[in-house]
């Protein structure tokens, strides 16, 4: 028996999706919506630029500073010995200190020219005698939000290139003497010191590790143009520190808004996309196991009027269609069987009766039963292949233009060729050329050709088939009218049901397998056309015979 479409059942070893607390769509959305108020964190908290600015006009004003106490010192505290000036540390020590007491924070040291220390701001004479060093004010204590956000900022500037710091070019003293021969000092005083050598060509800017960020600045003391010391100045950078606090907290806040907003939208967008589509997952895998003949897609998917809306209606129409599918192949498989079963009957039985009678006539007739009931078997299972193949010969064969008026042309043409005498005639009325219709030509010409053989066995003797075709807007409309019996009103629908027969007068039973124009509306309608039948009537209201329209859609 040939292949009649019949869905094959494979069993269901697909799991159903399984649940997860965070969807991969909802991670892609996170890190979508992430990503930028990060990078923009990022950026801003990458404040380099800044903080070189404001130690560079940190700098500028210690050496302004550093500038006017190395004068008051060139100018007060030497005394001319030979023609050259020299330092007088008595009179330096008081002038600077009383020079760095208005300025908090700040430490003011005096080197000679051999780079010994003559003067420190923060070394006093005490009682008796006794020397006594006050040291900067300490730091001031820092809250944990504070030195979480410090900390994060370091963090971010140890994986992140950074600027160089600022510097401001002075002249250099080139007989400055070296102070390596001074191995004991620490690594903080050793580069003051050649900052100081150096006459202060760059800044020393350094974070201690109580987390003071100190700054330093040499600038020479000279009397006329001669050098007599070098001022070093050192300040703790506390406004630099706050402002760059005050503007690492406004950006983390902000980002922690965004960041917040970000989730809460990336939820909802979840909500909107990812859980509507595990959803409509879950309910492609009900259709899947025969749980969603009645609809398995929740109602308030199919009422949206988004994307999602559209594809929970179209995957609803798709079950729907296929059940329907399903439910015509099984009907079609139990007409199958049923339509074989008569001649198969037929056959056995008169095989059985043709095992018991002698008479040749009777065996003749028998024998001539089991023929036609051959033919007839053979009829129907070649209409049923044919039937089974339609659908899918039509969805994988690509439509071209047809123009069916030579088509019209070539069939009215055959059967005036091999008209017998009392055969009814066909009428054309259509034009030469122009009804180009989208279609397969093969499938195009067997509708035509069943409608007219099926017009023309209805007509009687010497009667006329007219077969009309025009243009109908977008559609062409090809219209077959005989002058036969018409067709009863309560079959004008089911006359394209599958094994209906309405036999002509006078025909014999089984030339027809009744699939005729069931294949007519399977080929019509897969080409995105419409059949349709209805009866002819004259004046009185009599049938005068039977129509069929057929429309196609123009290429």
């Amino acid at each position: 028996m040939p292949d009649i479409g019949l869905p094959q059942i494979q069993p269901d070893i697909a799991r159903p999706p399984r649940r997860r607390w965070v969807s991969p769509l909802l991670r892609r959305i996170l890190l979508l919506n992430i990503l930028p108020p990060a990078l923009l964190a990022a950026a801003m908290l990458y404040l380099d630029q800044y903080q070189n600015g404001l130690l560079a006009a940190e700098v500028e004003a210690m050496r302004t500073q550093a500038r006017i106490y190395a004068g008051a010192i060139a100018e007060a505290a030497t005394r001319l010995q030979d023609d050259r000036a020299v330092l007088v540390p008595d009179a330096a020590r008081p002038l600077l200190r009383r020079l760095v007491d208005p300025s908090p924070n700040t430490q003011a040291r005096l080197f000679d020219n051999t780079g010994l220390v003559v003067a420190d701001s923060r070394v006093r004479e005490g009682a008796g005698g006794a020397v006594v060093t006050e040291p900067l004010a300490p730091p001031q204590p820092r809250g944990a939000f504070s030195l979480t956000v410090s900390g994060l900022y370091d963090r971010v500037l140890s994986v992140v290139p950074r600027g160089s710091r600022p510097d401001v070019e002075v002249d250099v003293n080139p007989d400055a003497p070296s102070f390596d021969w001074q191995p004991n000092l620490g690594p903080d005083r050793r580069e003051e010191l050649r900052l100081a050598l150096e006459g202060g060509v760059t800044p020393y800017i350094r974070r201690t590790a109580d987390g003071r960020l100190l700054v330093s600045v040499a600038e020479p003391a000279r009397r006329g143009n001669q050098s007599v010391g070098i001022v070093l100045l050192t300040r703790e950078a506390r406004e630099v520190d706050q402002r760059l606090f005050e503007i690492r907290a406004s950006v983390l806040g902000i980002f922690g808004v965004a960041l917040a907003l970000t989730v809460a939208l990336s939820f909802y967008l979840a909500q909107t996309l990812a859980n509507p589509i595990m959803q409509l997952a879950g309910s492609a895998a009900a259709m899947r196991q025969g749980e969603g003949r009645s609809g398995s897609v929740p109602p308030a998917l199919l009422a949206r009027e988004d994307e999602i809306g559209i594809l929970a209606r179209d995957l609803q129409s798709a079950a729907r269609a296929l059940w329907a599918r399903i439910d015509t192949n099984e009907r079609f498989a139990a007409d199958v069987a049923h339509e074989l079963r008569n001649p198969l009957t037929s056959v056995r039985s008169a095989i059985e009766t043709l095992r018991r009678i002698e008479n040749p006539e009777q065996r003749n007739r028998l024998l001539a039963i089991i023929a036609e009931d051959a033919v007839r078997m053979d009829r129907l299972i070649a209409d049923i292949s044919d039937s089974s193949r339609v659908d899918a010969e039509l969805s994988r064969t690509v439509a071209v233009p047809v123009d069916i008026a030579p088509i019209l042309s070539t069939l009215a043409e055959l059967h005036a060729a091999t008209r017998k005498p009392d055969d009814p005639a066909v009428l054309l009325e259509a034009p030469a050329e122009g009804l180009v219709v989208r279609g397969v030509e093969g499938r195009v010409v067997q509708v035509l050709r069943n409608l007219l053989g099926n017009a023309l066995s209805f007509s009687p003797a010497e009667g006329r088939v007219t077969v009309r075709a025009r243009p109908a807007g977008p559609m062409v409309e090809v219209v077959v009218e005989d002058q036969g019996p018409g067709i009863p009103e309560a079959k004008l629908e089911g006359i394209f049901e599958r094994f209906y027969s309405e036999r002509p007068s006078g025909e014999s039973f089984g030339q027809h397998s009744g699939l005729g124009l069931s294949i007519c509306r399977q080929i019509v309608e897969g080409l995105r056309g419409r059949i349709a039948a209805e009866n002819r009537r004259d004046a009185a209201g009599k049938v005068t015979g039977a129509r069929f329209i057929v429309t196609l859609p123009v290429a």
